[in-house]
């Protein structure tokens, strides 16, 4: 097997980058990278995050939560929130939203964990069957949900066997025309 040439994960130095479009490259991704971990602390966090970023060119780059004013009037003041009408009312539709979506993912985690029921269920009522087929499942012993599914196979099993008659009486009919043997029986 062939040795392994590369040097892996090393950690950067920190010194000061003298190569100018070097320079622009690494402040261009650091500073998504900040803006990474202020994203992730607004989310993990609930934190109000205010970044302000001035490039090497001079260009001046932020981000905040809610907003770079509310952060900068809070820091500058250096008191309680005091958020305006506007604010509130995105604020409070922001959290509906959250609790919304959060109500829907516990409720489809939910639905995961009883559909992964149902399934454990029914391969051990097929494992104690010893080989039966599901057509040969007790009905009296099946709930609402486990007869609906057996309809539907019973529903798909007669379309099955329907599309599939015709094509073998066709070749039925092709063989007696072409084997001199066969005779009409009609």
């Amino acid at each position: 097997m062939a040795e392994r040439r590369t040097r892996g994960h090393r950690r950067t130095e920190m010194r000061q980058v003298e190569n100018e479009q070097d320079k622009l490259t690494t402040f261009s991704k650091r500073r998504f990278g900040i803006y990474k971990k202020a994203s992730e602390l607004v989310t993990l966090c609930g934190s109000e995050v205010g970044v302000a970023i001035f490039s090497p060119t001079g260009r001046p780059y932020s981000f905040a939560h809610p907003s770079i004013d509310s952060i900068a009037n809070r820091f500058l003041n250096q008191n309680d929130l005091q958020i305006d009408g506007a604010n509130t009312l995105v604020e409070s539709y922001r959290q509906l939203r959250i609790n919304e979506l959060n109500q829907q993912h516990d409720e489809l985690v939910n639905q995961v964990k009883a559909d992964k029921a149902l399934g454990k269920r029914l391969k051990r009522r097929t494992e104690e069957r010893d080989g039966e087929g599901w057509w040969e499942a007790p009905i009296e012993q099946l709930n609402l949900e486990e007869l609906e599914q057996m309809k539907a196979r019973m529903l798909e099993l007669r379309g099955n066997l329907r599309s599939s008659i015709p094509l073998q009486n066709q070749g039925e009919s092709s063989n007696h025309r072409n084997d001199p043997s066969a005779t009409n029986s009609k």
